[in-house]
């Protein structure tokens, strides 16, 4: 038996093919894991960037629709939506600088109306003075509009002396304080027309005006809101005071 073994070489035992079939199979699966082997994608290819949430709006063109607001939206909803939207995606660069860009442009385009309705109102008010009968055109020619400044000025200067006149009410009467303030409201409107009789004349024509209006205006006020001390010559001061500084501020 070993002899004829011996002499036949080829033939080969069932285990043998059995590890042949093995060790093929191991070769052709290497072989295929090799060509379908793909390498893992890095985590910027995903659509959300990992784990940073990107802006779904980003390239919308419309910024009302971008902000997710309406085109009646106030500027506080605007800013509330802005504000909102950025607190979510401040991480991603991209989306926060579509969402500024969206806010800017809404915020130049209301810049943009506001600037035309005070150009829309101003032409008004100039049509209207055109076609006003031309008693209030003269009126108007008598009335200026002095820088801010000066009339926050004039305006502190009369309230001080109201101040002054209520403080000494108990005291005395209001009219060294009503003097103080003829003198220079006579003063601010010589500054002015550079003529002292000018100034005189309307800085007294105001005083007499605001009291007599005053002398008619305080009778008519409950005396639940005047206070104990205060008497009829003091609130007709405070009226007079309140011509003084129109007078002084607002005509030529």
């Amino acid at each position: 038996m070993a002899s004829i073994l011996l002499s036949n070489p080829t033939l080969s035992s069932t285990f043998q093919g059995q590890k042949l079939s093995i060790s093929e199979n191991n070769s052709k699966s290497s072989t295929v894991r090799g060509l379908n082997f793909r390498s893992p994608r890095c985590a910027v290819d995903t659509p959300y960037e990992g784990k940073i949430p990107k802006f779904p709006r980003i390239r919308v063109w419309d910024p009302y629709r971008r902000l997710g607001i309406s085109r009646e939206a106030s500027e506080e909803e605007i800013w509330g939506s802005r504000n909102f939207l950025l607190d979510q995606y401040a991480s991603h660069e991209r989306s926060a600088e579509s969402i500024e860009a969206a806010f800017e442009k809404l915020l130049m385009e209301s810049f943009r109306n506001r600037k035309k309705t005070k150009i829309n109102l101003k032409s008004r008010l100039k049509k209207k003075v055109e076609e006003s009968p031309p008693w209030v055109k003269n009126l108007l020619n008598f009335v200026e509009i002095p820088p801010t400044i000066i009339i926050l000025r004039r305006l502190f200067l009369f309230s001080f002396m109201a101040g002054w006149s209520i403080m000494n009410s108990a005291e005395s009467g209001p009219a060294f304080q009503v003097a103080i303030s003829l003198a220079a409201c006579i003063y601010f409107l010589n500054d002015k027309s550079k003529s002292l009789a000018r100034a005189s004349i309307i800085g007294l024509g105001s005083l007499v005006v605001g009291w007599i209006c005053g002398s008619f205006l305080v009778p008519t006020i409950p005396s639940v809101l005047i206070h104990p001390t205060w008497t009829l010559e003091l609130l007709t001061s405070l009226v007079a005071y309140v011509f003084l500084f129109l007078g002084c501020t607002f005509l030529k």
